[in-house]
């Protein structure tokens, strides 16, 4: 590999977020973000709907190019080097992708043959993920039949298939209920430490960031604080994560109850 091809990314360090912003017209909706998250850590981008999660993760899946400021995945910077920087991320949208009409087995199939995975390595990789989420027996059904917290353990084994560094979910519990959205929040978080894979899971809900190894807290396209739970507990001198992100934001509190 030739190193000069690479960004100085160092030691452990994935995904490096370095002074991005982006605006729409007079709108700015990201400003000076700086955010690194190393390989193993699961840190819950943690934001009220409005906040610029959305803008953040459209720039980092080079849907949309920032206005400043550099995006580093596994060493390539991802204007110089998109190919090579998001082949090293796997993606969870925030709006369902999968094909209904076809059955789980080849949904991911179909992502295996995009990312170049031989025929029996692919048939290897979607066995071992399913066999992880307990979806193995589903591999013949119509993703259609599929529960919503299915749908989304399927998305899920799609997004690893081709064995990324740096694993993005935006929002990927919207539409779950309580038990398949803990559910699917604990299997993630065990599957970032167990892989060594950096996750950044993007959400609303505060009571998803709980278990996260740490709390990066946007609002209005700025970054208000990067730490773990407990230190943001601290810091805001509050009694929880709730109450914590409330004060940082100001939010109404008659918003409160759409956060939890």
């Amino acid at each position: 590999m030739n190193q000069t091809n690479k960004s100085d990314n160092s030691g452990d360090t994935v995904l490096q977020i370095t002074s991005v912003s982006k605006s729409y017209g007079k709108r700015k909706a990201l400003e000076e973000i700086n955010l690194q998250i190393n390989a193993g850590e699961f840190v819950a981008l943690l934001g009220p709907n409005g906040a610029g999660k959305t803008t953040l993760f459209q720039l980092l899946t080079g849907l949309f190019v920032a206005d400043q400021g550099s995006i580093v995945i596994e060493s390539y910077d991802i204007r110089r080097f998109a190919v090579k920087a998001l082949a090293g991320i796997g993606v969870v949208f925030q709006q369902p992708t999968l094909d209904l009409d076809l059955s789980v087995g080849a949904n991911l199939k179909l992502h295996s043959r995009l990312h170049g995975i031989e025929s029996k390595e692919s048939e290897n990789r979607i066995q071992h993920e399913l066999e992880r989420l307990e979806l193995l027996d589903r591999i013949n059904d119509p993703v259609r039949s599929l529960s919503g917290g299915n749908k989304r353990k399927v998305e899920l084994a799609r997004a690893l298939l081709h064995r990324p560094q740096v694993l993005l979910m935006d929002e990927a519990s919207i539409g779950l209920d309580p038990a398949a959205r803990q559910s699917l929040v604990k299997y993630v978080s065990q599957l970032c430490h167990s892989r060594n894979v950096a996750l950044l899971w993007a959400t609303h809900l505060v009571d998803e960031v709980e278990h996260a190894d740490r709390v990066a807290v946007l609002h209005q396209g700025q970054l208000l604080a990067d730490t773990t739970p407990d230190q943001l507990i601290l810091k805001t001198n509050t009694q929880g994560i709730s109450e914590a992100f409330l004060k940082l934001t100001q939010t109404d509190l008659k918003n409160k109850e759409a956060m939890i």
